[in-house]
């Protein structure tokens, strides 16, 4: 799924040559880094994550596993790395070239409950779409982080697909949520209040592999692998993916 690692770019590095980049030229950067596989190895080994609901009509249970990576999009390498804030058009390009997509409201819910290391979210008020806010952030989540390993939750607003956006008249939209408090409670309900170019020091990309095991009745020994457009266009499976009333935005457009 990943490409093989054609750049040494460390995440200090990155940082510093994007110190006084905006928006586009740090996309392209950004770009350039992961798709040449510049990426620490823990991102690229994915997680579990395990759901299930009753079917409406048998009421039977329907289980699936899909699976996210474990920490938000990074650059670098192993020894010094660091996490990236983009819009949600480079995100979508890295997600396409990944076989992946960008999570859901109820996903972002689903990878809180799962992870194995939550941190106390971090707000910062001032020049919050800088790039040196992004780098601090960065290095104030590490200094939480203490060496743990394994999902993370609870240090980013999540850049999510949403009903909302097929929906919202103001064109160019992108929808965040998430940042979950301990105890589950999210800081940024679903919002599509900014122009999809806005990006913060705030805003994390979690990537899911596009396929999803799905074990139904009828499935076969071991479940069958759908993609997530199947699922979400499916009235019974979206529910396993996606808890709004609309579950019709399968990307973003770039």
């Amino acid at each position: 799924m990943w490409p093989e690692r054609n750049s040494s770019f460390t995440g200090t590095a990155f940082y510093q040559k994007a110190a006084a980049m905006k928006w586009a030229d740090r996309d392209s950067l950004a770009l350039k880094e992961i798709l040449a596989g510049n990426v620490p190895g823990f991102l690229k080994k994915f997680t579990a994550i395990h759901v299930s609901i009753p079917d409406s009509i048998t009421g039977r249970k329907i289980n699936a596993t899909y699976y996210v990576s474990p920490d938000y999009l990074a650059v670098g390498t192993d020894q010094d790395w660091a996490r990236i804030n983009i819009t949600p058009m480079a995100a979508q390009r890295i997600a396409d070239s990944l076989h992946c997509f960008l999570p859901t409201r109820k996903i972002v819910d689903d990878v809180y409950r799962a992870a194995k290391v939550k941190l106390e979210p971090v707000p910062m008020y001032a020049f919050r779409d800088s790039t040196p806010t992004m780098w601090q952030h960065h290095l104030i989540i590490e200094g939480q982080r203490k060496g743990r390993v394994g999902l993370i939750a609870g240090i980013k607003k999540d850049v999510v697909l949403s009903g909302k956006i097929t929906r919202e008249k103001r064109p160019d939209r992108v929808a965040i949520y998430g940042w979950h408090k301990p105890g589950g409670m999210p800081i940024q309900p679903l919002y599509t209040g900014h122009v999809n170019w806005w990006v913060d020091y705030s805003q994390g990309i979690r990537l899911v592999y596009r396929k999803i095991k799905v074990d139904m009745p009828g499935a076969g020994a071991g479940g069958r692998w759908m993609d997530y457009t199947e699922v979400l266009k499916d009235k019974i499976l979206q529910r396993l993916l996606c808890d709004e009333d609309f579950c019709d935005c399968f990307r973003y457009n770039y």
